[in-house]
């Protein structure tokens, strides 16, 4: 079953997030009519996409692969790896085993081996909370040390104990209760009581403490219990644990690999270490990074594998956040949500996680009404959970940039990692990850349906046929515009992301016998091509060629004109000067419908005063190439002559000399111009008419400008 089987039509929500009314957004058929839309302008289109896209797609290294370092692939994720490799997750003794050499049952009651404790501490980094902690246990004999996830909170109460010096440490049975605590506390020496469960139903009380207490005064004894950062913690005053940072213990446990200690500086100013550390650890994971670094010979697959360690980190961590039982699923679809919407505002990330959530419960249990809490948990807590950071920083609008609180996660990667693990590892979530997705698509909110088009190109970078199917092809096939925008910036990000065919795909869609693919297909080119210069030829090509097989449709005809139109617009790297050129042979070497749309396209593009528009170029840089300013002058010449273009080029000619009215040096770039385009008396006598009738942006009286430009225009007589 191809991908145009597999999809429907969409429902007439997504017309009216695109502002598209009802009984339009239900007039279109297959057969190429079309509804009389007020679809958006493709520059407008174009500019949400640029100002809301994530930075790692825009950006030169769009591209990326899973752990392939140098044609090779290295860490864990790459298959086999020799030895014990832990990465961190929820699991205390993840923590323990990266501290040091674990000891089998020391997570069950009874005494932990002293070699364990020995082994631990020649790698433990106190951190700087740790000799507060100290002291307080000392005086207290009873000490509540709370903290996040793999912060090293239990290996650091191991060690508390064991720096008091007493003869044992005992570890208490987990399902321990807090009213049981003083009874197992008879022995001497010290005890641990790792991840105490607590909830409103079963709270750690101060008078649980004071009993705790007693008992330990009469056994000469004292006690740690480790705890998430919680509320139900009534009278108790607990120790907050701050881990000691990822360089601390990177140090630490070289130390002990290499004793001389001479190069270490020089192993930690590695460009991969560097990196590496510069991220978010956990003590679990730079402790299990100091380990590859200790292993470290110099040569270059050896750096390799350090460069790709914080790629498979990234991805254990991910494994681990969506397969652990014990993360709820509220949190997996805050951590996708905050995926999608990484480096936005958070309260989007929250807002749009509870729909998922619900999308979650119905599809885990149809027969139970979804509810979400309408309070739920801190903002600073689903960041902790995240490995994510907040600020407060401008948002930019329609209207300009308001501040707003964005969230993202901490290792940029993860963004990517999560939602390629979740749409192929998970595959059971597909049909709640699609309806939500949907939804995001069509939601009122530039920010929110560019999000929705940027996560889906992840989403096909890492399986193009079953995304095509369950989502972009049902888009591109809509009756509505809306959605098919969404199809276009999705298949022109999955390009810059690498994913396969696309490029192929598009050239097909554009002659397919669906209206909707190859309108999607045509915007999508017009959207790519600024972005990848390279591409520019094959999409001028595509557009053309759509052009000389019948657009009969205006719908269709105006999208290949504006699509067409981009190609000459801003982005990063243009070489507008070579666009030029192939626009100036399809006016010669084509049909005259081609003709038409290089014409059409490039009026289109030059009725613009944007930044970055080609006004702007041509007097920065383009009058300056000699090719570029002919082709250029050559373009302009024959729309103004051609009677189809000739209004509209002489609009486009009124823009360039608003914006020589506010540039000197497109003023002067159009000056040198307007000589260019006089080949015969009609061509003056139509300049001289504009320039005479034309009248300031504000209806006031001709600007000064238009004055200069005729006695340009007439060097012999004075205006």
């Amino acid at each position: 079953m191809t991908a145009g089987e597999a999809a429907g039509p969409q429902d007439g929500g997504q017309a009216a997030a695109a502002g598209i009314p009802p009984e339009d957004a239900a007039a279109g058929e297959e057969d190429g009519s079309e509804p009389e839309e007020r679809t958006q302008e493709a520059r407008a289109a174009q500019r949400e996409l640029f100002a809301h896209t994530p930075g790692f797609i825009l950006g030169d290294t769009a591209a990326f692969g899973g752990s392939l370092v140098g044609g090779a692939q290295h860490g864990v994720s790459g298959g086999q790896v020799g030895g014990d490799v832990y990465m961190g997750g929820r699991t205390e003794v993840h923590e323990h085993h990266h501290h040091g050499p674990a000891a089998d049952g020391t997570d069950s009651s009874g005494e932990i081996p002293p070699a364990h404790l020995d082994a631990l501490a020649a790698v433990f980094s106190d951190g700087p909370a740790f000799a507060g902690a100290l002291r307080r246990l000392r005086e207290e004999r009873v000490l509540v040390l709370s903290g996040a996830h793999a912060t090293g909170r239990s290996a650091a109460a191991l060690m508390l104990l064991h720096r008091l010096g007493v003869r044992a440490v005992h570890a208490l049975d987990p399902e321990t209760t807090p009213g049981a605590l003083s009874g197992r506390l008879s022995r001497p020496g010290g005890h641990v009581l790792r991840d105490l469960p607590l909830s409103r139903n079963r709270p750690l009380r101060d008078t649980h403490l004071y009993a705790a207490r007693e008992q330990l005064e009469k056994a000469d004894g004292y006690l740690v219990v480790t705890v998430e950062n919680s509320p139900h913690l009534p009278g108790v005053m607990p120790c907050a644990w701050v881990p000691p940072s990822p360089p601390d213990v990177v140090r630490a446990h070289l130390a002990r690999r290499r004793p001389d200690g001479d190069d270490v500086d020089r192993l930690l100013a590695l460009e991969p270490v560097a990196e590496f550390l510069a991220a978010d650890r956990h003590p679990a994971e730079a402790a299990a990074f100091a380990e590859a670094l200790g292993d470290y010979d110099g040569s270059e697959p050896a750096l390799a594998r350090l460069a790709d360690f914080g790629q498979a980190a990234v991805e254990k961590q991910c494994r681990d956040w969506l397969r652990d039982p014990d993360t709820g699923l509220r949190d997996k679809a805050f951590l996708i949500s905050l995926a999608v919407f990484d480096q936005a505002p958070y309260v989007l990330a929250a807002e749009l996680a509870d729909t998922l959530y619900v999308h979650f419960q119905r599809l885990q249990h149809p027969e139970v009404p979804p509810e979400i809490p309408v309070f739920g948990p801190a903002a600073a807590d689903r960041l902790t959970l995240a490995r994510a950071h907040g600020e407060l920083r401008g948002e930019p609008t329609e209207w300009g940039s308001v501040p707003q609180f964005t969230a993202g996660f901490r290792e940029e990667r993860t963004s990517r990692v999560l939602l390629t693990e979740v749409w192929t590892r998970h595959p059971s979530a597909r049909p709640a990850l699609v309806a939500w997705i949907g939804q995001l698509a069509r939601d009122g909110r530039p920010l929110v349906r560019t999000r929705a088009a940027a996560a889906t190109a992840l989403l096909a970078a890492a399986d193009l046929p079953s995304t095509m199917a369950l989502l972009v092809d049902r888009w591109a096939t809509s009756r509505a515009f809306g959605p098919r925008v969404t199809a276009a910036n999705t298949l022109t990000l999955a390009q810059l992301l690498g994913a396969p065919v696309v490029l192929r795909l598009l050239t097909q869609w554009c002659s397919d016998g669906h209206v909707g693919r190859r309108w999607t297909a045509i915007r999508a080119f017009g959207l790519l091509a600024p972005l990848r210069p390279d591409l520019a030829g094959p999409a001028l090509g595509a557009l053309a060629a759509r052009a000389r097989a019948d657009a009969s449709n205006k719908a269709e005809r105006d999208n290949l004109t504006e699509s067409a139109a981009l190609l000459l617009s801003g982005g990063p790297g243009r070489r507008r000067g070579e666009v030029l050129a192939e626009f100036v042979r399809l006016l010669y070497l084509d049909t005259p419908a081609v003709r038409d749309l290089a014409l059409a396209a490039f009026v289109r593009a030059c009725d613009n005063s944007e930044d970055g528009a080609l006004v702007g170029w041509y007097a920065e840089s383009g009058m300056y190439e000699a090719d570029a300013a002919r082709d250029l002058a050559t373009l302009w010449r024959t729309a103004l002559g051609d009677r189809a273009h000739t209004r509209p080029a002489l609009d486009a000619l009124r823009t360039w000399v608003y914006v020589g009215g506010r540039r000197a040096d497109a003023a002067y770039a159009v000056e040198l111009l307007l000589p260019a385009l006089v080949v015969s008396a009609d061509d003056r006598k139509r300049l001289d008419h504009e320039l005479r009738t034309l009248r300031a942006e504000d209806g006031g009286p001709r600007p000064p400008l238009a004055d200069h430009l005729l006695t340009v225009l007439h060097p012999a007589t004075t205006h």
